[in-house]
């Protein structure tokens, strides 16, 4: 368990895996903001400032790739850690998270454990 609890946005198009993802998160004692799609996230972004941000590399309408560029260009998100999540282990998207500026790019299937472990070290790290 985690000392402070943080407000995590999750956009994923698949149910059981924002389902896994609240649960496992959740299990820190976090906040977990939900959304189905990159459309959804920017809606909540707009009015909100989550302290990390877990993305879906392949949704409908817009992708995880698209909504962490457009997170970085705004200086109130910022500071917020993005971690793409992916299926497609390969240079092309490692590439591509590199360029939009994510901070990580995890693998599914998850590992709850590490994730947990991955999201609050990012989160610390962006608050010292």
């Amino acid at each position: 368990m985690c000392l402070m609890a943080y407000t995590i946005l999750v956009a994923d198009d698949e149910p059981a895996i924002r389902s896994m993802l609240e649960v496992i998160l959740s299990a820190d004692g976090h906040e977990i903001v939900a959304v189905p799609d990159g459309k959804a996230a920017l809606d909540y972004l707009r009015e909100n400032t989550p302290d990390a941000m877990l993305l879906d590399v392949q949704m409908p309408q817009m992708d995880g790739f698209e909504i962490c560029s457009r997170v970085k260009r705004v200086k109130r998100l910022g500071k917020a850690p993005v971690l793409l999540l992916t299926a497609l282990d390969d240079d092309q998207t490692r590439d591509h998270a590199r360029l939009v500026g994510a901070d990580d790019l995890v693998y599914k299937p998850l590992s709850g454990k590490n994730l947990r472990q991955r999201v609050n070290q990012l989160i610390q790290a962006r608050r010292r």
